[in-house]
């Protein structure tokens, strides 16, 4: 194992320990979260050593949460009581090389994540915004506690290790076949209209990946196209608490090629959508973000057939559109969906 992810208590009486920070969703089941906590017991007492693993929706930053008001939703939550002996998994590959690692006094733990839980998406903060950014996280937390799920009981930070995880998807094995998208547009002063088709060669492409746009355009209008543009929209639709969905363009460039009266027009343009041209817009979706490590564009969320989608906090989608202007005014559009995804690593 190349690298090791731990987290002490202030006091230093537990040690978190995790052999990796990205979990995968295969649609039909999710990686399990194995871990393990080294304890150093003599400052105890007759406190018991919980670990909890919480899926959450964060709306706000934890710097406002005054006069009672809440910003953090939890979506799903689980707590195992591993001192004393209560919570003994099925030791994994992963758990013999954690406790070797951890030396002696170290518990074992494991987390099923359902597979009906959202993945792991933060929403890109403002320049001036502080705190954590808003969206959905998975958080693994180790503390202790007279109880484990008691809401009154005051659990005091120094008693407590924390690590942020993801859950992750990747693209199928299999991509589907391409797109297209056709319309017929007339025009009042013109008796002929203008025919734009677009298609794509696959309906799926990999983050930073280059995309080629088929385009045909006949104008058979007494018009003349003076240029056109493509653009890529993502659209965020947060279903967990209100019906907020909003689109924001990751991808905007004009071509100023004409096409004349009475003639045809036909190329492949490339396109690529990515963060860094995106750095300054607030509430733009992004895979899950871990502390010190760069992220992408959110990936397109890929739901389970009869999946509720409610449950799944936060929906991201893409689709292509191009434009064509006409002299004079006036304009003809067509768009097509886009499936953005990362490429299953080896192994996986």
């Amino acid at each position: 194992m190349a690298k090791v992810f731990k987290k002490t208590s202030g006091n230093g009486g537990v040690t978190l320990y995790l052999g990796k920070r990205d979990y995968v969703d295969h649609v039909e089941q999710v990686e399990k979260v194995d871990g393990v906590v080294k304890l150093d017991t003599k400052d105890f007492g007759d406190r018991k050593v919980f670990v909890q693993m919480a899926c959450a929706f964060r709306y706000g930053s934890e710097d406002l949460d005054v006069m009672g008001l809440c910003f953090r939703k939890d979506i799903w939550i689980q707590h195992v009581q591993i001192y004393p002996e209560s919570h003994k998994p099925t030791l994994s590959a992963m758990h013999e090389t954690l406790l070797k690692k951890a030396g002696s006094d170290a518990k074992p733990f494991t987390f099923e994540i359902p597979n009906n839980l959202p993945c792991s998406v933060s929403l890109q903060p403002g320049p001036d915004d502080q705190g954590k950014a808003c969206g959905v996280d998975f958080e693994v937390k180790t503390f202790l506690a007279d109880q484990k799920s008691d809401p009154d009981e005051k659990i005091v930070k120094k008693d407590t290790a924390r690590l942020i995880i993801r859950k992750i998807q990747y693209a199928p094995s299999q991509v589907g076949a391409g797109v297209k998208a056709e319309v017929c547009k007339s025009f009042i002063m013109s008796d002929k209209p203008v025919h734009l088709e677009a298609s794509t060669e696959k309906d799926l492409y990999f983050h930073g990946e280059s995309i080629p746009i088929k385009i045909k355009i006949n104008n058979e209008s007494n018009k003349t196209v003076k240029k056109f543009k493509i653009t890529v929209d993502q659209a965020t639709d947060i279903v967990l608490y209100s019906a907020d969905k909003y689109t924001k363009t990751v991808f905007n460039q004009e071509f100023g090629e004409t096409v004349e009266s009475s003639s045809t027009y036909e190329k492949t343009l490339a396109i690529t959508p990515l963060l860094a041209d995106n750095k300054e817009k607030r509430g733009l979706s992004l895979d899950g973000r871990l502390k010190d490590e760069d992220t992408n564009l959110a990936s397109t969320t890929m739901m389970r057939p009869g999946l509720e989608k409610e449950i799944l906090g936060i929906l991201v989608s893409y689709k292509i559109k191009i434009n064509l202007m006409l002299d004079g005014g006036g304009d003809v559009t067509v768009e097509l969906p886009l499936k953005l995804m990362h490429p299953k690593p080896e192994g996986v």
